[in-house]
């Protein structure tokens, strides 16, 4: 069974950071892509980063330069590093698991971590 724990969600301030966590089971993780993304309230769900098997990594033009995804495949965990966060950073931050294999897509969500940037 597949299951992706995400965690370290919570208030931040603006300006301050935040990492967040995804825990992954059931899956060879070294194989997936592994990618953060967020929906605020009456809004679409949007990607915020995603780094590949490979360790290359992509972002949203909102979040580069302030937030970073990492990788640890020994502990099966994929991080969201939220440095300088702003209000509009709010959002519940679902963690996603992704492979194409033999023409078939794999796709796997968390349940995910509510964010709020305040002060």
């Amino acid at each position: 069974q597949v299951q992706l724990v995400e965690s370290g969600g919570g208030l931040v301030q603006p300006g301050g950071s935040l990492r967040l966590s995804c825990a992954a089971s059931g899956i060879s993780f070294s194989a997936y892509a592994m990618g953060w993304y967020r929906q605020a309230p009456g809004k679409q769900r949007e990607l915020v980063a995603v780094i590949t098997s490979g360790s290359d990594t992509n972002y949203a033009s909102s979040v580069k330069d302030r937030f970073t995804i990492s990788r640890d495949n020994g502990k099966n965990t994929v991080y969201l590093q939220m440095n300088r966060p702003k209000p509009e950073d709010t959002a519940v931050y679902y963690c996603n698991a992704h492979r194409l294999r033999f023409g078939v897509n794999y796709d796997y969500w968390g349940q995910g971590t509510q964010v709020t940037v305040s002060s």
